[in-house]
């Protein structure tokens, strides 16, 4: 691990030394800044998200926070004795540090299966409803005439396009709660 503190890291972000600092993070399996101010802390995750190209996480629990937690692709809030600044900010809050555990692992790894297959989802849908369409416009004789009543494209679309996902994003956990709890491995794949 590295730790760094906010005067070394001041020296850190200018750009002679920028390029040194990411492969240096980039061998550590942690990297911890203490005492920065917010905007080092937002300078940091810009620099990190911009030049390695990774996704970036900033978890804070203060008004100090905010602009870390802004610049970051996904931001965690924690309420806390800070107040409520960061949570307000931030894309998700929790009332614990402990609790992102839970977040990560279990909800993150849920909402990403969910996502994917939603994508693939609509994705058939849309194939199959064009598909409809081409072949229908053969036996017309290519003459532009509508295959189906308004209504029922819009039926269509309200009923194919919003019961799936809803009924999929409740009911479809690919694996247990307690099972990826226990093997923090699996968010990996």
């Amino acid at each position: 691990g590295l730790v760094i503190d906010g005067r070394t890291l001041e020296h850190v972000l200018h750009d002679s030394l920028q390029n040194i600092f990411l492969e240096l993070t980039e061998k550590c399996r942690a990297v911890v800044c203490c005492r920065a101010t917010p905007l080092q802390k937002s300078v940091l995750v810009r620099l990190v998200r911009n030049k390695l190209k990774a996704m970036t996480l900033a978890v804070g629990d203060g008004a100090n926070d905010v602009s870390m937690i802004q610049v970051a692709d996904i931001g965690v809030g924690i309420s806390g004795q800070e107040g409520m600044q960061a949570v307000m900010a931030s894309d998700f809050a929790v009332s614990q540090f402990r609790h992102l555990r839970k977040l990560l692992l279990v909800h993150g790894h849920w909402c990403y299966t969910r996502l994917t297959n939603m994508v693939l989802y609509f994705f058939y849908k849309n194939v199959a409803y064009v598909n409809l369409l081409f072949w229908y416009q053969f036996f017309c004789g290519f003459s532009g005439t509508s295959m189906t009543d308004y209504w029922i494209l819009i039926l269509f679309n309200l009923l194919f396009t919003s019961v799936p996902p809803i009924i999929y994003g409740v009911l479809d956990k690919d694996v247990s709660a307690e099972i990826l709890m226990q093997l923090p491995q699996l968010y990996m794949m």
